[in-house]
Parts: structure tokens; sequence; C-alpha cells
């Protein structure tokens, strides 16, 4: 078995030479060229874990994730974990099941388990959060939230909430019914809520009513089954695809149809809803990228270098069946 000590013989340099480059450290170009030239010839492999051991942090990433049945969640780690692979890093998941105080805890876990980087997909920002990022020696990247002086990636959600508003405005409703969720959150509550409702307030002669819910579609379907009967709204908008495949499953329930009945829409883009009858209209939005550049942004945090503090992914408006004009 080829080790360190047999390319620092070929290479004429020190073991110490090898490690550095092995690691990522500063080696000049020719010196870089000449080990790595070796490696290759040898077909060296060094043991990761024994380098985990000596190093200051493992080549592991930790990504601590709201809830584990989550489309937009899972096709996010899909892609993170792809990228680190291709990184040469590891992916770690821990499971918060949307509860804050275990959020601030796996910060501070993965930090004990020296991971090299924390991917936090928080499902709001508090002080406490903020108290273990500034007190662990990890480099923390907030996914899907925004949060000043911190360093984060989301998506443009006023913008999509606008581009939806806009497009149920247009379509000639005057009664609007709009499912949000918790104002603590600060991308769908705030952010998307106030794009959808700006939009909707161009139409002065219109009238909207929301109704806050969770992310839960179980706890959406039972809200919506209690409040399709009373509304007047001819178009439903849902601050979720999840909740606006609970506001279908109502509507089957109730035995209204849609888009006879009222118009529906989401944000996500989830896979189901171009599957379902009548297909729903939606906001795609770019969870590929969104995993990728935030693999990209956390290597230039942990090699100690400029990254940008907020990063914003663009999305797209998709029109489906479950929306007609008035």
């Amino acid at each position: 078995m080829v080790t360190i000590n047999d390319i620092a013989k070929k290479a004429g340099v020190a073991k110490s030479t090898v490690s550095r480059y092995l690691n990522g450290g500063s080696v000049s170009q020719k010196t870089k060229d000449k080990i790595e030239k070796i490696v290759n010839e040898t077909g060296y492999s060094p043991n990761t874990f024994a380098q985990s051991l000596k190093a200051k942090h493992t080549k592991m990433v930790g990504v601590i994730v709201p809830r584990l049945d989550s489309y937009s969640a899972n096709e996010v780690i899909t892609s993170i974990d792809r990228k680190l692979t291709a990184t040469g890093y590891q992916l770690l998941i821990t499971n918060t099941d949307q509860s804050v105080e275990r959020e601030i805890e796996n910060i501070y876990t993965l930090a004990k388990q020296k991971v090299a980087g924390i991917i936090l997909m928080a499902t709001v920002v508090t002080e406490e959060h903020r108290k273990a990022i500034k007190e662990v020696d990890v480099p923390v990247l907030l996914l899907g939230q925004q949060a000043e002086g911190l360093h984060s990636i989301g998506h443009e959600e006023y913008k999509a909430g606008y581009a939806m508003g806009k497009l149920a405005g247009s379509l000639g409703h005057k009664d609007f019914l709009y499912f949000s969720v918790f104002k603590e959150d600060i991308a769908v509550g705030q952010l998307r809520a106030n794009g959808v409702l700006e939009a909707l307030r161009e139409w002065p002669d219109s009238q909207t009513e929301v109704i806050e819910t969770s992310f839960s579609f179980q706890q959406a379907y039972e809200l919506t089954l209690d409040i399709l009967p009373k509304t007047k709204a001819t178009y439903v908008l849902c601050a979720t695809d999840n909740i606006a495949m609970a506001v279908l499953k109502a509507a089957h329930t109730l035995n209204l149809a849609i888009p006879k009945d009222f118009s529906l829409s989401g944000f996500g883009g989830y896979e189901v809803t171009s599957i379902v009858s009548p297909s729903i209209t939606t906001v795609k939005y770019g969870y590929k990228e969104l995993g990728e550049t935030a693999v990209n942004q956390l290597c230039h945090l942990i090699n100690g270098e400029k990254a940008e503090k907020n990063v914003l992914i663009p999305n797209t408006l998709i029109k489906r069946e479950s929306t007609v004009p008035k």
C-alpha cells in the first residue's frame, strides 16, 4: 500500500508538504503539480478518516433540516449532497421536526463533531440562533431564510408572491382567499405573503381574506374543510403547494369542482402539482440551483474566502388548469 512517506520520497519533499497538499494547504504550484502527478501514477488514496481525526475539522458538512417529509427540503438536500460529493465533502443530516430548540441544539452538536461547515434550513431566526452561530467556531450558512448580518441564500420570495397575485387579479376575480403561514417565517410568512397582497391591492374593488395555517398537509386540510363552505372567494391562493394540495383534497371531499367553483394556486413547483387533476398553477423554485449555490458559498467560508452575504435565487410562474378567468 502506498503511503504519504512513499509519495514524499518520490517527490523529493517533506512528508509535511505532502500532508499540506492533501489537506488543501499552501503549496507552490510547481510542487503541487509534482505531487499530483505522483499521486495519480501510484493511485494513492488518502485515509480520510485518519485525516479527519488529525484535522481541525472533518471533511463533513452538517445540514439541519426542518422536517424529513418536505418535497422542497428533499430536492435541496439531493442537490447539496451531489455537489458536496463532487467537492470532496460528505453530508451529515440532522432533523429538527420544526423545533426551534432542536435547531439551536443541533448547531452546537454539529460543531462539537468538528464538521467543516453547517447549512441551516431554519424555520425562523431568533436571537438564540444568532448567539449559537456566533459562539461555534464553524461557518454557518442560512438556507431559505434571510437575516441581517448572516450569510444566507434564499428565493426571490417577494417577486414570486407578487407574480402570483398579479396573475390572480388579471383573471378578473374580485374575492380572494389567501392561506398564509405564521409571520415569524420571514420568507414565506412575510416576503411571499407581502408580494401576493401588494399585487392584489392593485385591484381596488377586490377583497382578500387572509387565513393563517401551518405547513402540515393534515392541519391545512382540516382547516380548509371548515373554511371553504363559508368563503365567497372565487380564487384561493396558498402559501405552499402542500397547502394547495390540502385545499384540492378538501374541495373533493366537499364536492366542489376546481376551477369551476374557484381557482387555486400554490408555490413551490412540486412535481405532484403537474400530475393531479386539475394540474395546479404554481411558482417553480430553483431547488437544484439553491443547493449548488449553498455548497459553493459554504466552501468559500470554510476556506476563509469572501462570500456574498445574501444571495437570491430566481423562480418561474407556471400557469396550469386550476386557474381560469372569472
